[in-house]
Parts: C-alpha cells; structure tokens; sequence
C-alpha cells in the first residue's frame, strides 16, 4: 500500500499542512523507503505539496499512489541499459543526449498516466519548482554557467537552498503540477524539472527554457507557505536554513549519505534498493525518536 492510500486507513494524522520533497538523483528514492514505513503508523494529509528535480517525481508517486510501481518499473528499466552514454547519445537529435533523458520521460510516463494524472488533479495543491534564464538567448551556457557555480556553493558552503545560482541570471518558478496534470503534460513537466545540461536537452514551459530546480532550490517551499511543514531532503547537510527553529518546519535528513557519487547511474537497479532501505532504516528511526 502507498503512502498516498493512508487517508482511507484509521491512522493518526501527521501534523504537517505542507509536505517538500527535496532533489537528489536517484537518492530520491530514499523519500519511497522512508514514507513507506511512517505511513504504516501516521497519515499524511497535506494541503500543499511541492517537489524540485526528482522530488518532483517523487512527489507526484506520492500524490498518485504509486510509489511502489515506480521502484519496480525504474529497477526494471535500469536491468536492460548497461551504459550511461555513448558517442551515439551525443550526437542524437531525437530522444535526448543520454540514456538518462530516454529512460527517464520512458518511466515517468507510464507510472504517472492518464489515471495517476486525474488523481492528482483532484488532489492536494502540488507545485513543481523548476529554474529558468528567463528567456531562451543563451539559455543553455547559462544553465551551464548556473550548475557549475551551484556544485561549487555545494562544495565549499553546501546547502538545501543554494544562493549563488543566480549569479549566472538563473532564477526560480513554482508551477502548478494539478493544472499540468489536468491538461495531460504533468509527466512532461516532471521530466524538464530534471533537465541537467548537457546531459538532458532543455525544454521550454510558458516560452522560457526550463531546468532543474535544484540549482536555486532543492528544498522548494510553496506558495502560499502557510502552517507546519515537513521537508524530506535526500543528503546530509552540516547546516540546514534557519527557519528551522521557529519550530513550523521540520527538515528530515537521512543518517549517513545514500549512494555516495552514483545518484546518476542507470545502470545498476541495486541502487534503488540501496536508497530505498535506507529510508526504510531512517524512517523506523525517525519513529522511535518520536515514541
């Protein structure tokens, strides 16, 4: 059973109006582990939702119910590629740069369908952060430009809401996941919200290129931001924002690193699992803490 299902059980409610799933790679199927375990003794009921990079997956897995199909259908696609990219890849002017984009848009949408997508629309708020130049003149160099100057603030200064990023004119946008999903383009719009260059090959959204939002926000707070909120973040962080202490929002990190240095590698399934139990293990003992 997902974690989506639990409004139906006779469970107490988890105390959290918002609920943020942060970036990560496939370290991002640690929020499936941690969520699968929490939902079997609380309900999450959340009136807003957000997700950045493959949070936003994440995220909507949740919201549809369909966590557990998305680690098996991603495990099964990951059994049948045996590289991450080839010359071929590189010089494709069909379906993307790399194997990740092809394997990538392949999943999500069969897992979030026609019948996840109406599910969502009827549900909580859900928005989607995502980055963006603004407008398409040099619209790649700047993304590229943006990413190298977030993984340096993340060396030197790491933290879930990288500040340097729009140095490079990167900015972000929130965008309404339930209206993408009412008009079918929701599995479109989770895909461009993990557009990594050169990697994967940008899309536009509203005309403006769009990115991974994980460059200006991997820990993405909704508007409007409003009552008690839970944010699951993928990776360890020294120090976490200082909003933390005024008690309304509470940030879960997991107890050591998942699946250091291959957050992007498609082709070992085991890595999901890796992720996954590791949630599972953060999860039990988020709850004893609790206790």
């Amino acid at each position: 059973m997902s974690a989506a299902d639990d409004i139906s059980r006779d469970l107490p409610v988890a105390p959290y109006e918002q609920l943020v799933f942060s970036g990560g790679g496939l370290r991002c199927f640690w929020h499936g582990g941690w969520m699968e375990v929490v939902s079997d003794v609380t309900t999450f009921q959340p009136a807003r939702v957000t997700g950045s990079s493959g949070g936003a997956l994440s995220a909507a897995a949740f919201l549809a119910g369909r966590e557990t199909h998305l680690l098996e259908r991603f495990k099964h696609a990951l059994e049948s590629n045996d590289t991450n990219l080839t010359l071929d890849d590189i010089q494709s002017d069909d379906d993307g740069r790399s194997a990740h984009q092809r394997i990538y848009d392949a999943i999500v949408h069969d897992v979030i369908d026609a019948t996840a997508q109406a599910r969502i629309a009827d549900g909580p708020a859900f928005q989607i952060s995502v980055s963006t130049p603004g407008d398409t003149s040099g619209a790649a160099l700047r993304a590229l430009l943006g990413g190298a100057i977030y993984q340096l603030e993340q060396i030197v200064a790491p933290t879930p809401r990288p500040r340097l990023s729009s140095i490079a004119g990167v900015e972000q946008r929130l965008i309404d996941a339930r209206e993408a999903a009412r008009k079918g383009l929701l599995p479109d719009l989770i895909r461009m919200a993990a557009t990594v260059p050169p990697a994967f090959r940008a899309d536009t959204w509203d005309g403006e290129p769009i990115f991974d939002g994980g460059m200006v926000d991997k820990a993405p707070l909704p508007e409007p931001d409003e009552g008690r909120t839970l944010v699951l973040l993928t990776k360890r962080f020294h120090a976490l924002p200082s909003d933390q202490d005024d008690d309304r929002i509470t940030y879960i990190q997991p107890s050591e690193t998942v699946l250091s240095g291959s957050k992007l590698d498609f082709t070992d399934p085991t890595l999901l699992e890796e992720a996954w139990a590791q949630g599972r293990k953060d999860g039990r003992d988020w709850l004893e803490q609790r206790d």
